[in-house]
């Protein structure tokens, strides 16, 4: 499947949002990161984990080989949002959040094949609440 070609934006406001959008270090993330820094947690961050795949987790946990995603709930299409599809180029965005959908899938499912656990976290979710699942998933496969 060829992907479409981004049509132009719909307007400078647009323009200057899809700008602004970052691909790390996103408030999110960092609020994540800092959680898990205070709880004196040590990581990797956009680390390469599984040779040949072109993805890096947000936060990695090499030891215990836990990665970590925090996920745009627009951008991967979160289940509980259920955020509408953008109301102009709408079959753009819809081939686009689908294609990052499956593309979350095929990454997910190589990092288990490797023997990786995987933890998303929703940019919507309270940041103790994150890291309170990351360090019980870090210190139970630290254990084993």
């Amino acid at each position: 499947m060829t992907p479409l070609l981004a049509p132009p934006p719909s307007s400078p406001a647009a323009r200057n949002v899809m700008r602004g959008n970052r691909g790390r270090d996103t408030r999110p993330e960092l609020a994540i990161r800092r959680e898990l820094h205070r709880r004196g947690m040590r990581y990797r961050v956009h680390q390469l984990v599984v040779e040949g795949l072109r993805f890096r987790p947000d936060v990695v946990f090499p030891r215990a080989r836990v990665a970590v995603e925090i996920m745009g709930c627009l951008w991967h299409r979160c289940p509980q949002c259920s955020i509408a599809d953008p109301r102009t180029n709408r079959e753009y965005w819809r081939a686009k959040l689908d294609r990052n959908v499956e593309r979350d899938r095929r990454n997910a499912a190589a990092l288990e094949d490797a023997g990786w656990a995987l933890i998303v976290v929703w940019e919507h979710e309270d940041p103790a609440d994150a890291a309170d699942r990351v360090q019980a998933t870090v210190r139970a496969l630290s254990l084993s």
